[in-house]
């Protein structure tokens, strides 16, 4: 019972500008989660710390918010045929093994070094990831965009042709995905890494989709897609094992939710009238400015923890504030990118109508 209480005091009082904010940034990371195919938790847990909602706090009630959207957003997508559903339980059964390991490291963290060594540790696995992943996905991105081969199908790389070119047997399955059969033991580690990135973050899609498309040869639409039956099956074990230990705020997990609800469908339709190096364009853009916004906040932790000298505490209000309005403009970037790309898909997809509906009647 203690512990209980003891964990309801790490969660932070609801005004009506913390729910006005919590429901736009759920809005905003269900837009960019339907566009993309991650769970949107890389911009939804570091919003929630910057409310001063506890790092572990944070990642387990995006968790709990993260299954029903994802569900909701993997029965969208399906519709237009971009959901492998195979591959995504495939990759989810390894994942959620992941998931539960990763819990029982977040828990120890917690248990041993407190809040701060909880937010540290989420904010340096947030900072790495960013870099090492956005860093390429907006490399790859950039390639595409400039050789001007935006409109031709995307090449499958080399390494995921030579995963496609193993036969171990008894292990081949077939994926409509990738059309080719491939050992279900290269799905276990990429599997594993996610859930266990799930559990650390409340992010698997920075490991999940890049693992799809360059590993195992996923085109970007269908990698996206599969990444939310994933990010289902991953949230719901995840919740679970979370709300045991009185981690998850169920508050800030249904007003994220009810935001996304709108934004995810919103996002999902936009993927029908966008090229695939617009999702990686958007994916990577957005991870880099929430490094940095991550990235400030890890002196303050460090400090709190003894592990340099204190800051004084005007540095803390500025490095707060500066990560703060980072974050902000990380949604912002992002929403506008999103929303600019399916108007103009739509515009597009409009004019060329008239054009055809003009010929006809010639």
């Amino acid at each position: 019972m203690h512990d209980i209480v003891k964990e309801a005091a790490n969660f932070i009082n609801l005004d009506v500008m913390n729910i006005a904010y919590l429901f736009i940034v759920g809005f905003i990371g269900g837009l960019v989660s339907g566009f993309i195919g991650s769970g949107g938790a890389f911009v939804l847990t570091p919003a929630m710390m910057s409310l001063g909602v506890p790092g572990l706090v944070a990642v387990a009630s995006n968790m709990c918010h993260k299954f029903p959207k994802a569900l909701i957003g993997a029965l969208k997508r399906a519709k237009y045929g971009q959901v492998d559903v195979k591959l995504g339980l495939v990759l989810g059964v390894s994942a959620e093994a992941g998931v539960l390991y990763g819990a029982h490291i977040q828990e120890g963290i917690k248990k041993s070094f407190g809040d701060a060594g909880s937010n540290l540790y989420v904010s340096v696995a947030f900072v790495v990831i960013l870099a090492i992943v956005g860093g390429f996905v907006l490399r790859d991105a950039w390639k595409t965009y400039k050789s001007g081969n935006t409109d031709k199908e995307e090449k499958v790389t080399k390494l995921a042709r030579w995963v496609q070119s193993i036969n171990i047997p008894g292990t081949m399955v077939y994926f409509k995905s990738l059309n080719a059969r491939i050992s279900v033991l290269f799905t276990i580690p990429l599997g594993f890494a996610t859930g266990m990135l799930a559990a650390t973050i409340a992010v698997g899609g920075f490991i999940g989709v890049p693992s799809m498309i360059y590993v195992l040869g996923a085109p970007s639409l269908m990698a996206s897609a599969t990444e939310l039956v994933i990010a289902f099956v991953m949230g719901l074990g995840g919740s679970f094992k979370y709300a045991l230990h009185g981690l998850v705020d169920i508050r800030l997990a249904m007003i994220i939710l009810a935001g996304s609800l709108f934004g995810i469908q919103l996002g999902a339709i936009g993927t029908t009238y966008v090229k695939g190096y617009m999702i990686k364009l958007v994916m990577g853009l957005i991870m880099v400015i929430v490094l940095f916004s991550r990235g400030l906040m890890i002196p303050v932790y460090m400090s709190q923890l003894g592990l340099m000298q204190p800051l004084a505490e005007g540095t803390v209000k500025v490095l707060k504030s500066t990560s703060f309005a980072i974050m902000i403009l990380a949604l912002i970037i992002g929403a506008f990118i999103v929303l600019k790309a399916m108007w103009q898909g739509i515009r597009a997809e409009r004019k060329m109508a008239k054009e055809v509906l003009k010929h006809g009647e010639v």
